[in-house]
């Protein structure tokens, strides 16, 4: 099921961004075979992580020759093939693109990682703070007048990491149908961060953009575009920025139209302060569900902040679906939806090496080959 059934994929265990996109194209119809360590410890987490969900799994070491040898063997039937590691430690270990195309030249391989391929800092450590500093993400997204706020590891990892490498494999992919050549898709933390930039960059063309720590309209600078306290200490989302929508949710706050119509987008900054002041001191005369009975379903462009917990049960969440539990673990549905080919239901993470066997059986190795593995530790 899903529209990328038939898809053979080959992960090479990781962290992180790497692994979601594997999700993402398993979610999605993909044979996704996750190259676990053929020895060390396996943390029990894992088997409720939905990061790793709807793979197989083989065991696997790949410091030793017959561990190379089998991977390669996996290779030449793969269509795509993940590695998250430091730039040159695939080529170190005899994994690396030149040698899997090779093999196999219609192989689209993904490589993830926070600077890229090559630059000045490609080998130094990182992790998603340093790639989205470094991107100019972070200094954008905090308070006014103060230290800029790390938003989780969503901007680097997910959103310009795993996002970026899962819309490089599919372009590729489409690309190899034409010219039945594959290639390597570089994806680097950095650049994916820059490139969700891009709306920023016009509005500084624009002369509208103020480059410092929370004065952006977007990063809660402007007082209909922000999050404010209730009366029992829960908080709410507004996004009111269309004047249409700003009105409303003046009546809905009880403010005065007439005095306040000026403060809203894409004027009225002077007025922003005590506009700011004025919604503040409404929010807090009612409780956030109180304000969710008034406003939600209304273009004022309102949302009560939820916690997780709270999210998983919100009627609109629960009508679509939009969390599920695989294995006794709350988690995401697959995502987005397809109307004609949708995906499964998905699959709990598989122990380490549950599936070696049977994916070395699929890729032509006898029973003998994968027993002598095993005995000489290349399995595990």
């Amino acid at each position: 099921m899903g529209p990328l059934h038939g898809l053979k994929v080959i992960e090479i265990a990781g962290i992180g961004p790497a692994p979601f996109c594997a999700m993402m194209l398993a979610d999605m119809g993909a044979d996704v075979v996750r190259i676990e360590r053929a020895s060390g410890p396996q943390l029990p987490p894992f088997m409720h992580d939905p990061l790793l969900r709807n793979r197989r799994s083989v065991a696997l070491d790949l410091k030793r020759p017959d561990g190379v040898a089998t991977l390669l063997t996996l290779v030449d039937g793969a269509d795509v093939l993940i590695e998250g590691f430091r730039p040159g430690v695939a080529e170190r270990l005899g994994i690396g693109p030149d040698v899997c195309r090779q093999r196999n030249r219609k192989l689209v391989y993904g490589r993830m990682t926070g600077w890229g391929q090559d630059g000045p800092l490609a080998r130094v450590a990182g992790h998603d703070i340093n790639y989205i500093a470094l991107s100019g993400a972070l200094h954008l997204i905090g308070e006014a007048g103060r230290k800029p706020v790390p938003p989780l590891n969503l901007v680097g990892d997910f959103g310009g990491g795993g996002m970026l490498l899962l819309a490089g494999i599919l372009a590729a992919l489409l690309e190899s149908r034409q010219s039945g050549e594959g290639q390597v898709v570089d994806a680097a933390m950095v650049d994916g961060a820059v490139a969700m930039l891009g709306m920023f960059f016009g509005f500084r063309a624009a002369g509208v953009f103020k480059d410092a720590t929370g004065e952006e309209m977007l990063a809660g600078a402007a007082p209909y575009y922000g999050t404010y306290e209730t009366r029992d200490g829960k908080f709410v989302a507004i996004g009111a920025i269309e004047p249409e929508f700003f009105v409303l949710l003046l009546e809905k706050l009880g403010l005065d139209r007439n005095r306040w119509a000026k403060a809203g987008f894409p004027a009225g900054r002077e007025e922003w302060p005590a506009l700011g002041a004025a919604i503040a001191e409404a929010v807090k005369t009612r409780t956030r569900d109180e304000w969710t009975q008034i406003m939600e379903g209304t273009d004022a462009c309102f949302a009560p902040v939820l916690s997780l917990a709270e999210a998983a049960r919100h009627p609109h969440n629960v009508a679509r679906g939009t969390f599920i539990e695989v294995n006794g673990v709350e988690q995401n549905a697959p995502a987005p939806r397809f109307s004609r080919t949708r995906s499964a239901t998905p699959c709990a993470p598989r122990r380490p090496g549950a599936d070696t066997d049977a994916v070395l059986a699929e890729a032509g190795l006898t029973a003998e080959e994968i027993a002598r593995l095993r005995t000489n530790g290349t399995l595990g």
